[in-house]
């Protein structure tokens, strides 16, 4: 401050003092906000990632890199706070954010891209576009899936299974009750207060899988073999497609038959019976948890969520293989099969819901696709 500003201020009574320097603070705040032209990007839609494989571009893609080259994610906002930089198209308003993968850092990734001054994500579209595990009754390997409900994995009591008791089928089970599937009466999928279950605004999510129902996707001589083996499921030696389903999110990368059993009921339970589990992965429980904090701030509308899953492993082995045999194949050599062709998926499928977006900006602003 000026010395003869602060000569004549000290003359004054406190309250004029405490206007004047608030005044002057402002006033050289936004003065200063306005010299380094610094405004909030407005945001149509939030590619949501949580993994890049390599480098963002010139390798072998993980989740981000497609998007990233495809979409023109190309003005670069660095986050030194955070997993990786933001990516944006400031033209088309689409920005692209890879979290990291696991609970932790999905949640500190949404919670920071949703307090950042940099954006406008008032009325934002968010996207999120990631492969999955995928159960062999429902679908196949490189399918898309449109997801209607998140349940966590992860909330749960747990006894070992050589001290259950023998009448048990599991020794997991709700936080809060005293045996498997306790309570059942008293789920609401509505109001879940410790994030067990989350349902998601559904019928964005049958615009969104009427909008891409028919979307043609990419299969292999690999993932033929694979799938050939799933010989007690139809669905599972189907050709990839685009359906709808649950979502379980645990931070365990599980897999077998009798995982697969828990998760199917698991899901049931938390949904009251309204939702399928139709594939795994670690999360988007994370995601909703930071969203609905955001949606109580005012800074995004949850209601604007999109998950898109897409299968790039079965979430347990073929008939006459073990579950750790299996996994072991699946995790090294030439296993994930349909990696690519997931990653491929997430893009094919997602980019339309984006572009819809993007093209019809003026008519879903203010306006929530629902189907019809």
């Amino acid at each position: 401050m000026h010395i003869a500003l602060q000569k004549t201020v000290n003359f004054l009574n406190p309250l004029i003092v405490f206007t004047i320097l608030f005044s002057f603070s402002f006033t050289a705040t936004s003065a200063e906000v306005n010299a380094h032209g610094i405004k909030p990007m407005k945001v149509k839609v939030v590619i949501v990632s949580m993994f890049e494989i390599g480098e963002d571009e010139g390798d072998a893609p993980g989740e981000f890199q497609l998007w990233k080259t495809r979409q023109a994610l190309t003005n670069r906002y660095a986050v030194p706070h955070g997993f990786h930089d933001i990516y944006a198209n400031e033209e088309t308003g689409v920005i692209g954010l890879v979290t990291g993968m696991g609970i932790a850092r999905a949640s500190a990734a949404i919670m920071s891209l949703g307090l950042d001054k940099r954006f406008d994500l008032s009325q934002a579209y968010w996207l999120v576009a990631g492969i999955a595990g995928v159960d062999p009754a429902d679908n196949t390997i490189g399918s898309a899936i449109w997801t209607d409900y998140v349940v966590d994995g992860d909330l749960a009591h747990e006894i070992d299974a050589r001290e259950i008791p023998a009448d048990w089928e599991t020794g997991y089970f709700p936080l809060f009750t005293h045996a498997p599937y306790d309570n059942a009466d008293a789920v609401d999928t509505s109001n879940s207060p410790n994030g067990e279950v989350y349902a998601l605004n559904i019928s964005l999510a049958k615009w969104a899988f009427a909008l891409t129902r028919n979307t043609k996707l990419l299969n292999n001589e690999a993932m033929d073999i694979l799938r050939a083996k799933y010989t007690h499921s139809p669905r599972a030696k189907a050709l990839p497609s685009v359906s709808m389903g649950a979502h379980l999110s645990a931070s365990t990368f599980w897999h077998g038959e009798k995982l697969n059993a828990w998760a199917n009921d698991w899901v049931a339970y938390w949904t009251k019976g309204k939702g399928n589990f139709v594939t795994s992965g670690m999360e988007d429980s994370a995601t909703l948890q930071s969203l609905t904090y955001l949606d109580n701030a005012g800074l995004v509308d949850k209601d604007r969520l999109l998950i898109l899953r897409t299968a790039s492993n079965f979430t347990m082995q073929p008939p006459g293989l073990g579950a750790a045999e299996n996994l072991k194949r699946e995790s090294s050599g030439d296993g994930y099969a349909a990696m690519g062709a997931a990653i491929e998926a997430a893009y094919r499928v997602g980019s339309q819901v984006t572009d819809y977006i993007v093209k019809h900006w003026s008519e879903v602003q203010h306006s929530i696709p629902n189907a019809q």
